[in-house]
């Protein structure tokens, strides 16, 4: 038995909860759209395994890519292991698909609220999000969705988001 075997692995454990946030919200956008100001920053890695992108876009964006979902998106999917949604890019439509896995940021800046994801790999297995489907969670129980405090479609790299980054590099394993 590894030693790996003999610890509860809080990191991964963590780590797919807050993926799970991810997609909650995005299923609450299919059903009820953005209320308010919301909008999302999502920044994804582009050489990641199951990421579906035009050439084009994997080129001008090597390594990491930032869409913006607030006015101009549309056929926005989400399941336990991945996203899509339809952009625009130079007045084109193109059809993303990105494994949740793949993320790294995920903001609403409307509220000032970003988490900051590192790259899994394997880390979350087929199902690993199962729990989330009946978008009942809460991670802090308060009814708030753990946020804190506080329009255009893009292909920006990087990111401009403001807010809370939650980092879990500290409890990783060395």
């Amino acid at each position: 038995m590894s030693d790996e075997d003999d610890i509860l692995r809080y990191d991964r454990l963590v780590e797919n909860a807050l993926r799970g946030v991810v997609k909650t919200a995005i299923e609450e956008v299919i059903e009820f759209g953005l209320p308010g100001d919301h909008h999302f920053y999502i920044t994804f890695l582009t050489d990641y395994p199951g990421v579906n992108i035009p050439d084009y876009l994997r080129d001008r964006y090597p390594g990491e890519m930032t869409i913006v979902l607030q006015y101009k998106f549309s056929d926005l999917m989400v399941d336990t292991e991945k996203m899509a949604v339809t952009l625009f890019f130079d007045n084109v439509p193109e059809t993303l698909t990105i494994p949740l896995n793949a993320i790294n940021i995920f903001a609403d800046p409307s509220v000032n609220f970003a988490l900051q994801f590192q790259p899994l790999g394997d880390m979350v297995e087929e199902g690993d999000l199962a729990g989330f489907e009946d978008g009942d969670f809460d991670p802090d129980g308060d009814g708030s969705g753990g946020g804190s405090g506080g329009g255009k479609e893009s292909s920006k790299k990087g990111g401009d988001s403001k807010g809370e980054v939650v980092s879990l590099d500290k409890f990783r394993k060395k």
